[in-house]
């Protein structure tokens, strides 16, 4: 028991500093960088906010690769939960803060990319093997989506600010009130004696908070699999609930903002890019520095990585199908409201319900055998 309530205490502390870390100063440096590069919002959103929200889950991955075993669940467990609760839960609480109305271009455009990331991984899984090709392929399309974001402008200019949004929100939400605003002012001061002032001096409040970030993210995945060993479950269950969640927060905080301001196509971009990036640099890079340790003889192992391919649909359905129910609620007037906001958590609740009690049967077992042997 005792294990059971250190555990959860290093894991709940360590997603509350991340989600400081993270939000106060990683993803407002990150915004000062989208400032002076003058991007449109929705391109901001599905780019820099999207890759330093998904920070977490990429931290959490790669310290996996190192560690193997059942940490390499943790690690896929946690990109997939992630992905699950961008679709379901950042867009629907976004709505339900304000009703979303979205341009379909713009929705199409982060869609049709993260459908075909998915359809990649259905297809470099056919063989169940992970080559060095295939895992730059990943990171290649990565790198052509920005390619395509960053020249979005040029083809359909914003009638919009750039990144204003993002500003304003910091500028006008007040802060937390009480003891528990007390204790996160004070949080936030003591990181930022390393990090700086993430306006003027971005460079190293992104920088340091890289740091900080793969230093939470590494004790998240080693208490995961305490706690998940004093509990008698799988440490991907906690990965795809629990953790999946917490790293989730700062994605989850930033969408609201930006939706309550009524910038709808920021946050939903922000939600979709998020997942664009779990799939192919969350997993692409991951894979190839496996490979690339393996050949350097740090790791033990040839230059390919088996995976376990049976049973994938399983997960693809499960990432597809998300996808879908959001693009039917969007086609209603091009609109999220509130009440199909409220009905999109409502579905992640009982996603999560079904995982936890499934876990000593043979649908945990299934999930697992299919959806988290990405790293072979």
């Amino acid at each position: 028991m005792g294990t059971v309530v250190l555990s959860l205490t290093v894991m709940a502390l360590s997603v509350y500093v991340l989600a400081v870390v993270t939000d106060a100063y990683f993803i407002e440096s990150l915004d000062q960088i989208a400032k002076r590069w003058n991007l449109p919002n929705n391109v901001a959103g599905a780019s820099l906010m999207a890759m330093g929200s998904s920070a977490p889950e990429l931290a959490i991955a790669i310290f996996a690769v190192f560690r193997g075993g059942q940490h390499s669940d943790v690690g896929i467990g946690t990109i997939v939960g992630s992905a699950v609760f961008n679709i379901l839960v950042i867009t629907g609480a976004s709505a339900v803060m304000r009703p979303i109305k979205v341009t379909w271009k713009v929705v199409l455009r982060d869609t049709v990319v993260y459908v075909s990331s998915i359809l990649l991984l259905l297809v470099t899984f056919q063989d169940g093997k992970i080559s060095v090709l295939e895992a730059s392929t990943f990171l290649g399309l990565y790198v052509l989506y920005l390619f395509i974001l960053f020249q979005w402008n040029r083809f359909f200019p914003e009638t919009e600010d750039p990144i204003e949004a993002v500003e304003e929100a910091y500028e006008t939400t007040p802060p937390a009130e009480g003891m528990f605003g007390r204790l996160n002012q004070g949080v936030t001061k003591l990181i930022g004696l390393f990090t700086g002032d993430a306006r003027t001096a971005y460079i190293r409040a992104f920088s340091v908070s890289i740091l900080f970030i793969a230093g939470l993210s590494w004790l998240l995945v080693e208490y995961a699999v305490q706690f998940a060993n004093a509990l008698h479950i799988p440490p991907v269950i906690v990965a795809l609930t629990i953790l999946a969640a917490g790293t989730s927060a700062p994605d989850l905080i930033s969408s609201m903002i930006v939706a309550k301001q009524g910038r709808g196509d920021m946050a939903v971009a922000n939600a979709v890019g998020s997942n664009v990036f779990d799939i192919l640099v969350g997993l692409g890079l991951p894979w190839l520095m496996t490979i690339g340790l393996r050949q350097a003889g740090v790791l033990q192992g040839g230059s390919i990585i088996a995976v376990g391919a049976a049973g994938l649909w399983t997960s693809v359905l499960i990432l597809l199908g998300t996808v879908v129910i959001l693009l039917i609620f969007l086609s209603t007037n091009s609109t999220l409201s509130r009440i199909e906001g409220m009905i999109l958590i409502l579905i992640y609740v009982g996603y999560c319900l079904w995982v936890w009690f499934s876990s000593t049967g043979s649908a945990a077992k299934h999930v697992m055998n299919t959806s988290f042997q990405m790293f072979g």
